[in-house]
């Protein structure tokens, strides 16, 4: 059975579209995060805990990603285990732990932007730089801006 991905039906439906291109940007992330041992939901908690000087807690990071809690922990776990990130205790509640980036995490971070970024211009490559920034832009807004609050989380 052919079936054509272009019909109003479909090329009219937003979050359609927008689960596509996601699936597309994700695999071409996977291919190049491969080689440094990651995929993209560890990749995005390293560069967070790796940005945060002082530390950012579980639970803003499942905020920040949209992931239940119980992911984090294991996500962490999983960085932990390769010497990529560190939990500590924070200074204002010693209950609660903070990550972060370790020497190697932070190593691992700078050059796996470099083949990400590569790799997700090549999944870009018919947008000029304008309608990148656009797109940027744009989804940005979608995703932290405005909106209904039932669709967030």
């Amino acid at each position: 059975m052919d079936i054509e991905l272009d019909r109003p039906g479909l090329t009219d439906d937003v979050g359609f579209l927008l689960s596509r291109a996601s699936g597309r940007l994700v695999r071409a992330s996977n291919a190049v995060l491969a080689g440094h041992g990651l995929r993209v939901r560890p990749w995005s908690v390293l560069v967070l805990a790796c940005d945060a000087a002082e530390g950012v807690s579980q639970r803003e990071l499942a905020d920040v990603l949209g992931l239940d809690p119980s992911q984090i922990v294991l996500l962490v776990d999983e960085l932990t285990a390769a010497g990529l990130v560190e939990r500590r205790p924070s200074p204002a509640d010693r209950r609660n732990k903070l990550v972060l980036g370790t020497a190697a995490g932070q190593a691992v971070r700078t050059a796996a932007a470099r083949d990400v970024e590569l790799a997700l211009a090549g999944e870009l490559t018919d947008f000029s730089a304008g309608e990148r920034q656009l797109l940027q832009e744009l989804l940005t807004r979608l995703v932290f801006g405005g909106g209904s609050a039932a669709g967030r989380g």
